[in-house]
């Protein structure tokens, strides 16, 4: 049964993608709206980001330091390891993890409120796409702004790990600079970057379409939304280890 109600699901999630994709019907409309939808899940995330990476930043260099105290080691190397924690997992999956709460959750209630207040099914009566013209500029906006989103996050938290050196004094400054520039991978930068376009995908998509398909009051928007959240965290985690496997 549950089964059954999976499989049934994801058929209805499939039509909704193949609605929302459609070729827009009027673009000037639809670039305002792309416009408006980058700066409200993108650019008004900025502030959370950056609050949220510079004390992860701050807390990876002194776990790490904690447990990579050997004096057989190099110094350089507490530097190298928060890099490659928060180029190759932070600054993308987990970022995204956090995000999708406050995105998601966003998307969800506003397109689930649309649809609880008639202005959907208002949109259909007058021959538009209610799919394409409502998620489509959401889609775009979030796998636009999303790959910058991360970059700023890889530079804050680095710049926090960088912080904390100065102020606790756990290692010499000049030593974390060399341990973030010494065997640096710049396909590592790439590859949470592609991570992020699919992590923007899931998290809109999968948010459009639990508000878009709610059905009841106020009571079931707000369940939506959790649902729409907990997948998109679910799908998110699958992804990330698919893409890990591939590209990696």
């Amino acid at each position: 049964m549950m089964l059954t109600h999976s499989i049934a699901k994801f058929g209805e999630y499939c039509v909704f993608l193949w609605r929302s994709v459609s070729i827009p019907e009027k673009w000037r409309e639809f670039f305002k709206n792309y416009r408006n939808e980058i700066y409200k899940l993108g650019i008004d995330s900025i502030p959370l980001i950056l609050i949220i990476s510079v004390f992860i930043g701050a807390l990876c260099t002194i776990l790490i330091k904690m447990e990579i105290s050997n004096p057989l080691l190099p110094r350089y190397s507490l530097g190298l390891t928060t890099r490659e924690i928060i180029i190759l997992e932070f600054s993308s999956t987990i970022l995204c993890l956090i995000l999708s709460g406050k995105i998601g959750s966003n998307i969800a209630s506003e397109i689930g409120t649309m649809r609880v207040t008639e202005q959907i099914d208002a949109l259909e009566i007058m021959g538009i796409n209610s799919a394409n013209f409502l998620v489509m500029p959401k889609m775009l906006g979030l796998i636009t702004i999303l790959p910058f989103l991360v970059i700023i996050s890889m530079g804050t938290a680095l710049i926090g790990g960088y912080v904390t050196c100065i102020i606790t004094g756990l290692l010499p400054v000049e030593d974390y600079v060399y341990g973030i520039q010494t065997q640096f991978i710049p396909w590592y930068v790439w590859f949470s970057l592609i991570k992020s376009l699919f992590f923007a995908f899931i998290i809109s998509s999968i948010s459009s379409f639990y508000g878009y398909t709610v059905k009841g009051g106020s009571v079931e928007v707000g369940k939506a939304s959790t649902d729409a959240v907990v997948m998109s965290n679910i799908m998110i985690l699958v992804a990330d280890v698919m893409l890990t496997i591939l590209l990696l």
